[in-house]
């Protein structure tokens, strides 16, 4: 079984790989309808305790999905996370209205009576002052009232994270993504602050969207030339030692304790059941040493998401 790290001061156990529903949502390909709804259940059966997802995704279509086939299954099973803020790629409303409306569509989509985690979405696309000062109140209010058990932030730039941790006062966790990988561990500088303040530290994407396997990009991937050249040059390495890099950055990406768990998704069944192998498997310290060597010119890489003043400036390739 995979095991479980407690999540901060929440008092909640994930397990260390938990199920991402955003591929339900179409985002990174077609996808058939009833493999998604058995991705689910699979993803479960594998003993992964934790599923997040997000009405962006799929534009509501992962909630919704969700909401076929978690009525049938035991709520003690599993946490369930959702986010609210960013609903299209241009549409971002963070006000307290439309907190509560969001998690109340939530819930309705997914046909659940309460919500585990619940996370602001991408706040690094408007004024993160807002978030502090509105949306996390307002969610805090949806706590007290038995809607929400946990609260938190979700984005892409470290600038984002520190604003929050310094400036919020109801803040359960954090989830970052592409930021703890093979190739970029910036997330690291967040450990020692959210060890300080009793948060709860998320992982999420440890194939840096498909950057750090075999699969193509999707189109909308910000990669730059050299950096899919090295990132190619990894995954080649891996295959001449008979292994995969998509297996060597699950299990990197597990490994450090001080991610409560590490959230990947797909709506491929069996990719799942693989991955969850995978976790079980011990990590080959020579392969990462050498991967992790090649992978150097491009070491914490980083591109600019959201506003340019809520990014850092530096480190770009």
């Amino acid at each position: 079984m995979l095991p479980v790290r407690p999540l901060g001061n929440t008092g909640l156990e994930l397990t260390t790989l938990s199920f991402g529903a955003s591929s339900l949502g179409a985002e990174f390909r077609n996808v058939d309808l009833n493999e998604c709804l058995r991705s689910v259940e699979v993803a479960l059966d594998c003993g992964m305790n934790f599923i997040d997802t997000s009405p962006y995704y799929g534009r509501g279509m992962s909630e919704v999905l969700l909401g076929q086939v978690l009525p049938r299954i035991s709520r003690d099973r599993y946490f369930l996370g959702t986010k609210l803020g960013r609903y299209a790629p241009n549409h971002f409303d963070f006000s307290a209205r439309r907190v509560v409306e969001s998690v109340d569509i939530s819930l309705e989509r997914m046909r659940v009576d309460h919500l585990d985690i619940v996370l602001c979405h991408d706040l690094e696309f408007v004024e993160m002052s807002q978030i502090v000062e509105e949306t996390l109140p307002a969610l805090k209010k949806l706590v007290d009232a038995g809607k929400v058990r946990h609260i938190g932030v979700s984005g892409y730039p470290m600038k984002m994270f520190r604003y929050v941790l310094e400036n919020a006062e109801d803040l359960d966790v954090i989830l970052t993504y592409n930021h703890y990988t093979l190739q970029n561990d910036m997330a690291l500088e967040l450990v020692p602050l959210c060890r300080e303040k009793g948060v709860g530290l998320m992982n999420a994407a440890p194939f840096s969207a498909r950057l750090l396997c075999d699969a193509p990009l999707p189109p909308w991937h910000k990669a730059t030339p050299q950096v899919r050249e090295v990132a190619a040059a990894a995954a080649q390495l891996c295959r001449e030692r008979g292994s995969d890099i998509a297996k060597l950055a699950l299990q990197f990406s597990i490994a450090n304790p001080d991610f409560t768990t590490c959230i990947t998704g797909s709506a491929n069944p069996e990719r799942i059941q693989q991955w969850a192998q995978w976790a079980l498997e011990p990590l080959d310290e020579q392969l990462l040493a050498d991967v992790q060597k090649v992978l150097q010119p491009i070491h914490n890489w980083f591109y600019i998401e959201g506003r340019p003043e809520n990014n850092d400036s530096t480190g770009v390739a």
